[in-house]
């Protein structure tokens, strides 16, 4: 009611919009103090404690367990090993070149990509877990998610990101603080923990103990490993592909994994820190654990370095629960990452809130249903779009009139582009016109063909040097 009274009268017209932005983040601080106060008095609370790991541009072939027998995760395989984890797990995309953005706007709002202009307005996961009686604690990169998402957390920091990058101390910070947490907190409450890597994103500087679990001449190149991606995809000029020069050499594209795997590395010892404490405190047993990551990186799949695009490697991220009542497991349901919000709440008992475009994924973990969506819709800017229905995946780049489809059953990789086909062209109609339908679905304002498509072909080495300073 306190949220509804404020907007109604800031709509008036003698409401400026300076005070209507200091009214609403404190009426909805005011709603969680009304709903913590209630739970106060509640009897000993059983509920599950939360435990939410969240990486910066992990693929999700970045786990061993997950049959990357290449990579050294031991504690994530543990997790793996215990927990039940979803193999299609997609960012839906972004507006923008920072893709970390909006996908962890969606990932707290549990709004989908053309829906984010009012989350600030809504119950976004902390603040629903909090109103629920959990005490809750966050730390995160500064900058990658909009402030009063962060906001109404009783505990909330921020990172020095990029002095753990390149001090080769990924995740050691994030995790100290953790377990400062763990030892600290109100035992009489469940928690709900987000703590947000600032790995693996670059720039990688990882120390000696971690780099000398590799070998950077014997790491393998991505099965999609191209020296080039075969024509413009919109997003050529984009920061992270100019991280390296065309064509992407084989020792470039090593190089790269080495450190990214290092890192990785560097990171799963500082969550098995927290699984420690977890294990020494008695808490592991009563603790719900969510691990995944905002998108995924190309770092040479596709002739690609980036996470501006649409393929397997740049829009799926790892994602894996564990805890109470959790079987182990694995699955190849279809879902987003703004899943993961209602999915929470399912599986602490908490009421989902009103106007989410999130599904809960427990009636898959449960076994009770085979998936939650039979469609995946991905955006890039108005460059690129993406639908996914079963094992085939059509993607669309409007600008320069050129379809790719692939089925995935066959071609996990993408590899093999089966759109010019005659073979396939009825599957092509049919994926395009889902794709049209699942925009209108989505609000999704941009076409799939223009007027003057610009030449699909295009002389990369020529621009390497260009100017684009979009952040990642």
């Amino acid at each position: 009611m306190i949220d509804a009274e404020v907007e109604l009268s800031c709509r008036r017209p003698a409401c400026p919009g300076a005070l209507m932005s200091v009214i609403r983040p404190i009426a909805s601080l005011l709603f969680v103090a009304v709903l913590v106060g209630l739970r106060a008095g509640d009897a000993a609370d059983s509920r599950p404690n939360v435990l939410f790991l969240f990486t910066d541009d992990q693929r999700a072939d970045t786990i061993a367990a997950l049959g990357n027998k290449h990579i050294k995760t031991p504690h994530l395989d543990r997790l793996t090993n215990e927990g039940f984890a979803f193999r299609n797990a997609y960012c839906m995309g972004s507006t923008r070149g920072a893709v970390c953005l909006p996908s962890r706007t969606m990932l707290h709002s549990g709004r989908s990509l053309f829906r984010l202009d009012d989350v600030e307005e809504r119950p976004h996961l902390g603040q629903t877990m909090r109103a629920a009686g959990y005490e809750t604690w966050h730390l995160s990169k500064r900058g990658n998610t909009p402030h009063a998402l962060h906001a109404a957390f009783e505990h909330s920091g921020y990172l020095n990101d990029r002095e753990e990058r390149e001090g080769g101390y990924a995740g050691r910070t994030g995790a100290g603080q953790a377990i400062e947490f763990l030892r600290s907190r109100d035992a009489s409450r469940p928690f709900f923990m987000f703590l947000g890597f600032a790995g693996p994103h670059d720039p990688r500087g990882t120390n000696a103990e971690f780099r000398g679990l590799y070998d950077v001449d014997k790491i393998p190149l991505p099965v999609n490993y191209r020296p080039y991606h075969p024509f413009d995809n919109g997003e050529m000029l984009i920061r992270d592909e100019q991280l390296e020069a065309w064509p992407r050499t084989e020792e470039a594209v090593r190089r790269h994994l080495f450190d990214y795997y290092a890192m990785i590395s560097h990171m799963d010892a500082q969550i098995g820190r927290i699984f420690e404490e977890l294990d020494r405190s008695g808490l592991w047993d009563d603790t719900l654990i969510v691990f995944s990551s905002d998108h995924g990186l190309a770092i040479g799949s596709h002739g690609l370095f980036g996470k501006q695009n649409l393929y397997e490697d740049g829009m799926k991220s790892p994602l894996v629960f564990l805890g109470p009542g959790i079987p182990h497991g694995k699955s190849e349901a279809l879902a987003y990452l703004f899943d993961i919000y209602p999915t929470i709440c399912d599986l602490t008992g908490t009421e989902i809130p009103d106007g989410l475009d999130g599904r809960s994924l427990a009636p898959v973990i449960h076994g009770e249903r085979e998936s939650v969506r039979e469609t995946v819709f991905l955006a890039y800017k108005n460059v690129q779009r993406a639908v996914r229905r079963g094992d085939w995946k059509l993607i669309r780049y409007p600008l320069v009139d050129v379809t790719q489809l692939f089925d995935l059953s066959a071609d996990p990789h993408e590899l093999n582009n089966l759109a010019d086909g005659p073979a396939q062209a009825a599957t092509v109609s049919e994926l395009m016109s889902l794709l049209e339908r699942e925009q209108d679905r989505w609000s999704d304002p941009d076409p799939l063909h223009v007027d003057d498509p610009l030449p699909a072909e295009v002389d990369v080495e020529s621009f390497f040097d260009g100017d684009d300073n979009s952040k990642n």
